[in-house]
Formats: structure tokens, sequence, C-alpha cells
């Protein structure tokens, strides 16, 4: 999958969807990685990272209504992607439906600093 392609993807899914495209579009790393995870799996996950970024308070976009969508899907198998802004402040994590057609979610964790 090529940069135009995602960038075309990232729509209003979420909130966390236009600061990802910014990144893209400005030169930030991205990957989409190939296989899929079943969306139940990544909903516990992320569930979890949502309770520990708010315990430690990390700053995220969109994180609880991508835990939403993600619970919402059941059993659908999902791909990952993600993004980093060109400063590598931001990460951003991208859930695509199975065939990499469509976005179906995005969320951003500001990284912390090191």
């Amino acid at each position: 999958m090529d940069r135009a392609e995602l960038a075309g993807m990232l729509g209003g899914q979420t909130r966390a969807c236009e600061p990802a495209r910014a990144a893209l579009l400005g030169g930030g790393e991205f990957v989409v990685w190939d296989g899929s995870v079943p969306s139940q799996q990544l909903a516990n996950v992320y569930a979890a990272r949502l309770r520990r970024a708010r315990s430690r308070g990390t700053e995220t976009l969109a994180l609880p209504s991508t835990v939403d969508i993600l619970t919402r899907l059941e059993a659908v198998q999902v791909r990952i992607g993600r993004i980093f802004s060109p400063d590598r402040t931001w990460a951003f994590m991208l859930f695509l439906a199975d065939d990499a057609s469509a976005i179906l979610a995005c969320t951003g964790v500001r990284r912390a600093e090191r």
C-alpha cells in the first residue's frame, strides 16, 4: 500500500484520522502489516491500553471510540497499520478491513519522551 492510497482512506472514522493523515502526508513513517487479528482480541488489548493510558495520564486521541468500534465488530478479522508523526511524538494505530480496502478505526498516542 502506498502513502497516497492510505491517506485517501483516512476520513472521519475517528477524530484521530485527520492528525494521522497530516502525519502521513507530512512524511511520517508508516506500515500496514500482513495478516489479520480478530477484532475482539484487539478490543481487549486496546481496552487495557486505554486503562493504562488513563492511569498514567498519557495523552491519546480517539482511543475510547476505537475500542468501541473494535468491540462492535465482533468476530471480524482486522489488519493493523501504524503511522508515526514526522517528529515521532505521536504514534497512530490504524485498524483496517481484512482486505485493506478501508480503515475502520484510528487512534493516536503521544509517545513518552526518552
